[in-house]
């Protein structure tokens, strides 16, 4: 994506935080929204590059959280931004603050300050996308579709008041104290108002939710609250829908669970595991399962962090697929066959103590377990 240059109404020789912004915009915003926008007003005048993925760098949120808070602020008319013919956003115009939110505010200076790329290394707004008060001026270009945004908002105790008090409203907050095994907290019920208010989701997409999420043993609304916003990302708006795409991740989960004789909902840490080795490691799955094969021969305690031995060795030996383990194990055989006579000792040694005590070397059941 292209660098952006950042311009306002007026110069400023150092970051200055209006009041206005304090008082009335940053108490609805999220953190997100009250970082790019601050960090928006710090680098007006450096010296420095900015882009989209660079933003999203500097405070570890996606592109999408970048867009989805430079879109916020465009509506609450903070800033403007500039497109060029290809619909390519190449510039960000803050605008001057003025009492009344979510009113124009009053700009002292139509026309952007120009800065040149020479000195801040910031490519000058498109002449397209600069706004002129004279006849002359062009239309703005159309931008492309908004990004979906789904900010929560702050809800006030009327607002849950009436929510409590709908007809549907005591079956749902019930059924959700049911999965809980605890009376919902006030914070608790408005993210339930959060879902069928912004997220539109039906009451019998909320149970799933619940559901969905209880059953992997998650209980806390933040992480439930992140599941309902990722479905709605994903366009999710039935049981049946957040089945289908739930299940792509679950049937990996659970198959690899499978082949490692374990049953029940996996622990934090073994989805850790498991996502490492298909996403990090990038292994297919017939790898993953020739790992799972070799680690339940080899021990019935720690298979997880077997396993993770064993795939890790392979990545580091650049093993890409089933047909590679083959060479990786002849060459292990090699090594072993030329290691001086008291490092084999050595080797059995540590394999006949692994079948007597409780603790276990894994390195060495590893390096044991490739040599078969």
């Amino acid at each position: 994506m292209a660098s952006l240059t950042i311009y306002q109404d007026s110069p400023m020789d150092v970051t200055i935080v209006p009041n206005l912004f304090i008082d009335e915009y940053m108490k609805d915003a999220n953190d997100a929204q009250i970082k790019v926008y601050l960090y928006l007003l710090r680098m007006t005048h450096s010296r420095q590059a900015i882009s989209i993925p660079g933003i999203a760098d500097q405070f570890n949120h996606t592109e999408k959280d970048v867009l989805r808070s430079l879109k916020y602020w465009e509506k609450h008319r903070l800033l403007d931004l500039d497109y060029d013919g290809e619909k390519n956003l190449v510039g960000i115009h803050i605008r001057g603050l003025a009492p009344g939110k979510d009113t124009p505010p009053a700009v002292s200076c139509d026309s952007p300050i120009p800065v040149p790329p020479s000195a801040t290394g910031l490519q000058p707004a498109p002449a397209a996308a600069q706004k002129g008060t004279g006849a002359s001026a062009k239309e703005p270009l159309s931008e492309p579709p908004a990004i979906p945004t789904f900010e929560k908002p702050v809800y006030s105790a009327d607002q849950l008041k009436a929510f409590k008090e709908r007809q549907d409203t005591a079956q749902l907050l019930f059924i959700a104290e049911s999965y809980i095994g605890k009376p919902l907290t006030p914070s608790e019920m408005k993210t339930i108002l959060y879902f069928t208010d912004v997220l539109h989701f039906s009451d019998d997409l909320t149970d799933y939710l619940l559901q969905y999420c209880v059953g992997r043993g998650k209980k806390d609304f933040k992480y439930i609250e992140k599941v309902a916003v990722n479905w709605a990302a994903e366009g999710i708006t039935t049981p049946r829908e957040a089945r289908q795409y739930s299940s792509r991740y679950d049937k990996n989960v659970y198959t690899i669970m499978n082949e490692l004789g374990k049953s029940g909902s996996p622990t934090g840490k073994e989805v850790e595991y498991i996502n490492r080795w298909i996403k990090e490691y990038a292994f297919p799955m017939d790898v993953i399962f020739e790992a799972c094969q070799r680690t339940v021969l080899a021990t019935d305690k720690h298979r997880f962090e077997y396993a993770e031995g064993i795939l890790s060795s392979w990545k580091a030996q650049n093993v890409h697929h089933k047909s590679d383990i083959r060479k990786a194990d002849d060459l292990y055989q090699q090594k072993r066959k030329s290691a001086p006579a008291q490092e084999r000792i050595r080797q059995t040694g540590n394999r006949f103590n692994q079948f007597t005590q409780n603790t276990y070397d894994f390195d060495a059941l590893e390096q044991e377990l490739l040599s078969n």
